[in-house]
């Protein structure tokens, strides 16, 4: 049987979180250090370690056959390829900054201005729907050194915390684009290895719907039950049990983790009592 191919990034803020998608999909992967192909024990599924800025063209001549990459990256470089899923993990933003003592009013202030950046194609197509023309320096690697240098008036890069930003006296002042890690997917692609890039997609999805979900118990008596029940979003619809005690419920369902203290205050209000959190690691609907 044929495997899927898979190329993920050799090092760098994806790799620990791409590794660990695929783990939590319950594939094993035996990769020694500095490996650059590794196979997985238990799914038809290879590895291959790659530059990011590589993989766009990997996908585009059909050497591997899927990859974990930034949005961004795709967007620069890749955006004939398409993308299977979004995965979550690794969310920035690619953005235009100035040194902070620059007093910054809108867009059309990078007309004729130099900007250091590893995105070009972003930065042009972005000041392009604005009508403005600047001057790009492309650089690979720490742009944000470049104003200090006099080497640009501006940068444009991919932003997280913004703290690499502020230690080189930078401001962000035009957020270009949003980016987080995605399953792209090669236009080359066989039927067969389509086949095992579904499988990979139900297990990711399971993964995905888990992460972002709380599995909630708790006690209810039974003349707040119905307003209670009101309360929870639940996969169906919450699961409901006659207590030993008489008069109570225990009561199942499951939350969103992003509305999930609001839905808990409420429950309190309401009259729940004995609330349990737990983790999900697995949701498949």
């Amino acid at each position: 049987m044929k495997k899927i191919r898979i190329a993920i990034q050799k090092s760098g803020r994806l790799n620990e979180d791409s590794l660990q998608i695929l783990k939590d999909c319950g594939i094993s992967i035996d990769n020694g250090k500095d490996q650059l192909k590794a196979s997985s024990r238990n799914f038809p599924l290879e590895v291959f370690y790659l530059r990011n800025g590589d993989i766009p063209q990997y996908l585009r001549d059909g050497v591997v056959d899927i990859a974990i990459i930034g949005e961004n990256v795709l967007i620069e470089k890749g955006e004939d390829i398409s993308i299977a899923e979004k995965l979550g993990f690794s969310k920035c933003k690619v953005s235009l900054a100035v040194p902070k003592s620059v007093k910054y009013k809108s867009v059309t202030d990078f007309e004729g201005k130099r900007i250091a950046t590893s995105y070009p194609n972003t930065v042009k197509n972005y000041l392009d729907s604005k009508g403005v023309k600047a001057d790009l320096h492309i650089i690979n690697g720490s742009v944000e050194i470049a104003p200090n240098i006099g080497l640009a008036d501006a940068i444009c890069d991919i932003v997280s915390s913004g703290s690499t930003l502020f230690k080189n006296n930078l401001k962000e002042v035009e957020v270009m684009l949003t980016s987080e890690a995605v399953l792209a997917v090669s236009p080359q692609i066989s039927q067969e290895r389509t086949v095992l890039l579904e499988d990979l997609r139900f297990r990711i999805q399971s993964v995905l719907r888990a992460r972002q979900s709380k599995y909630v118990l708790l006690n209810a008596p039974n003349e707040k039950l119905n307003e209670i029940i009101g309360l929870l979003p639940g996969m169906r619809s919450p699961t409901v049990l006659p207590l030993a005690e008489e008069g109570w419920s225990s009561v199942h369902t499951v939350i969103n983790k992003d509305k999930f203290w609001e839905v808990i205050q409420e429950l309190k209000k309401a009259g729940a009592e004995g609330i349990l959190v737990c983790p999900i690691e697995k949701m498949v609907l």
